[in-house]
């Protein structure tokens, strides 16, 4: 028995990277998924990954735009239709620009924002009436090793994955005692298409020296952006027991996920 059976999961960013794994892991495990993103052809190559894997009935793919309030009351509406109520929502969208902190312009700090931390709010706040109806329950939210430790170029990046992993603390304080679970992952040195593009989004004259402490410990096999990354299925394993039974007893709390790069 899959320990996911009959689990009901939204997935937000599930067109590629970390969000893709996350379904594709999901799905093996039993659960019925509706995958999120505002990318058609991304969704439409998870729903080909699931289909290899035998698992695409139990996959709705959806077109949601995290950052539109009205795209996500819709979505959300959509899903919970889908799937007859939810059980637990992972929300992996995000996006990531580069820039020197004294050149970036406040339309590029807002999307940042209006995309992690607001759109992760707007998931969570239109999920939160059908997850409070079971009496356990689960969000998994994504932070960043950013939040935490020095990424230079990144500070608008930083604040938003700060921002949700304060709000995270909050929420599972505000409904534990309903059952609801409210957890962060801090990905980190993580191939995904965020990593595949940030070469191209950092400042022309970036001091690359500057990153020699972002290197992980532990071996990879996979490159994006000229660094060692490890696969996205490394952290979509710690999602899939974190919404499981296993996860139970974890709330309140981060988990890191960057193969000792800040041990």
């Amino acid at each position: 028995m899959n320990r996911l059976d009959g689990h009901r999961i939204l997935v937000t960013g599930a067109a590629s990277g970390i969000g893709q794994a996350t379904v594709l892991r999901l799905l093996a495990e039993g659960a019925a998924v509706v995958g999120a993103d505002i990318a058609p052809d991304g969704l439409e190559k998870t729903r080909l990954k699931a289909q290899e894997a035998g698992a695409d009935a139990r996959l709705t793919a959806l077109l949601m735009d995290v950052g539109d309030e009205s795209s996500v009351v819709d979505g959300v509406k959509s899903a919970l239709k889908t799937l007859d109520g939810l059980d637990s929502v992972v929300n992996a969208a995000g996006i990531l620009r580069a820039a020197h902190t004294h050149e970036m312009s406040l339309a590029a700090w807002n999307q940042i924002l209006t995309v992690n931390l607001t759109g992760t709010f707007l998931v969570v706040r239109e999920a939160l009436p059908a997850l409070l109806r079971n009496s356990r329950s689960a969000i998994v939210n994504f932070s960043s090793t950013s939040a935490t430790f020095a990424h230079p170029y990144m500070a608008a990046y930083a604040a938003s994955k700060g921002g949700i992993q304060a709000m995270t603390h909050a929420l599972a304080l505000e409904y534990g005692r309903q059952g609801l679970r409210a957890v962060c992952v801090a990905p980190g040195s993580i191939k995904s298409g965020i990593t595949d593009t940030t070469g191209g989004y950092l400042p022309s004259d970036s001091d690359w020296s500057l990153f020699g402490r972002l290197t992980p410990i532990l071996p990879t096999s996979l490159e994006a952006s000229g660094a060692g990354m490890a696969d996205p299925s490394v952290v979509a394993g710690v999602v899939a027991m974190l919404v499981s039974d296993d996860g139970a007893f974890i709330s309140g709390t981060e988990i890191r996920i960057d193969g000792g790069t800040h041990a």
